[in-house]
């Protein structure tokens, strides 16, 4: 039997639906790339031209040939947004922060449940090179008990963001609602919950409102220290994942291509798309039983987001578990709403 493709429609085309949605769905034959919300402009017809473009989210969500959404609009938008789109039928596809409390998160699987509906977790960066390569090296036990493992996303940009909603202040604002959720599921999907949490957020940017640097500690049984970083105004990143166990230890530099390339136009579907350049190996140093060090170069396989849309897929057609779990959700909510 032929499995149809889920008519999936954008409730927006800008950076995120051009770059990190739109050339999956259009790639990957369970979708069908059905149609957008854009309020002014149609750009998203010039790229697609057979995409159906309505003018408000509620005339999208009223085409009843519609059975997912990909929700990419601004933090501040989420809740409300998910809500209504949960209320009108459709199986909803999440950009990060999934909400902007626990609370929040805890209504929106209640609607979900009730409505026989999917709420995913859109968290593309499980399918970073760099990041699968950790995982990689983190499951084969090649170093040994873990004691040591930092979790970095750096970036140097020392202006405001032009979107004003990433820069004022309020529920889901600033650099931990924005780049934490990226840390804490990377964090979550390989060390489970932690014990407890202690935070640290800074404001440095001249004019800044909102944070745009965090450290998350995160204590784990076993001696297990887990410390998630991010900072905008980071000149020269160092290693983005750094592993120390009883065993050796693991560098890895963020690495992965996928969205320079989505950049340049690259389909998912070519030849290199995903690959590391030459030279952007990890370093893997290992003891051996007389105590000697041997240092390698670890080649990551190439990452592709697609992967996450073929979990999509499986999870609304075939009943698949979706691999970010509706509990790991709620202990990153929990986790960055905590009191620092």
């Amino acid at each position: 039997m032929v499995t149809a493709p889920i008519r999936t429609a954008l409730l927006a085309y800008g950076m995120s639906g051009k770059l990190f949605h739109a050339p999956f769905l259009a790639a990957h034959p369970g979708f069908d790339l059905w149609a957008v919300a854009e309020r002014t402009a149609q750009r998203m017809r010039q790229d697609y031209p057979t995409v159906r473009s309505y003018p408000s989210v509620t005339e999208l969500l009223a085409d009843p040939a519609v059975e997912l959404v990909v929700l990419n609009t601004p933090n501040n938008t989420h809740f409300a947004l998910a809500q209504q789109a949960l209320e009108a039928g459709k199986h909803v596809l999440l950009e990060k922060p999934v909400a902007s409390s626990a609370a929040q998160l805890r209504e929106l699987q209640a609607r979900a449940r009730a409505a026989n509906r999917c709420l995913l977790a859109y968290h593309n960066r499980r399918w970073d090179s760099d990041f699968e390569a950790v995982r990689r090296v983190v499951e084969s036990g090649q170093l040994g008990q873990l004691i040591e493992v930092h979790l970095r996303f750096d970036r140097y940009k020392p202006g405001l963001n032009v979107k004003k909603f990433k820069e004022e202040p309020g529920p889901g604002s600033g650099l931990l609602y924005d780049l934490g959720p990226h840390l804490l599921d990377q964090a979550l999907s390989l060390f489970g919950q932690p014990l407890g949490s202690y935070k640290t957020l800074g404001q440095f940017r001249p004019g800044s409102q909102v944070d745009d640097f965090f450290t998350l500690h995160l204590r784990y049984p076993r001696g297990l220290n887990v410390w998630l970083t991010a900072g905008l105004l980071i000149a020269d990143p160092g290693p983005a994942y750094v592993l120390h166990g009883t065993l050796g230890s693991y560098q890895k530099h963020r690495t992965d291509r996928q969205e320079a390339q989505l950049q340049q136009g690259l389909s998912p579907l070519a030849p290199g798309y995903g690959r590391e350049e030459p030279g952007r190996e990890g370093r893997l140093t290992v003891a051996a039983p007389d105590g000697s060090l041997t240092t390698t170069a670890d080649p990551a396989t190439p990452g592709n987001y697609l992967n996450l849309f073929e979990a999509v897929f499986q999870t609304i057609r075939h009943g698949a578990p979706y691999p970010i779990s509706a509990e790991h959700l709620l202990w990153q909510m929990e986790l960055l709403e905590d009191k620092p």
